[in-house]
């Protein structure tokens, strides 16, 4: 089990979604602290680039968590949720 370390973007954008959001959204960090494999439809994969060290899954078809987990530690750090356009421009 991992702990959870949400980042200060993170809880300011999670705040803003709707509470069926938030709902599907914890649902998926619930998963990711398990331990769990997401199902396919979370299209979780790592990313490139300035975000090369994290990951992204898809709450939603729109609405992307990144994420890293730290093994060393086991701690999952949220750091922003988001639509592709409002993370990625």
């Amino acid at each position: 089990m991992y702990g959870f370390r949400p980042s200060s973007r993170f809880k300011t954008q999670f705040k803003k979604l709707s509470n069926v959001d938030k709902a599907l959204t914890r649902d998926v960090i619930e998963r990711l602290l398990s331990g769990e494999n997401l199902e396919p439809k979370h299209n979780d994969h790592a990313l490139k680039g300035e975000f090369k060290d994290f990951r992204e899954c898809h709450i939603k078809p729109d609405l992307l968590l990144i994420y890293q987990k730290d093994e060393r530690v086991l701690v999952l750090v949220c750091i922003a949720i988001g639509s592709h356009s409002s993370l990625f421009g």
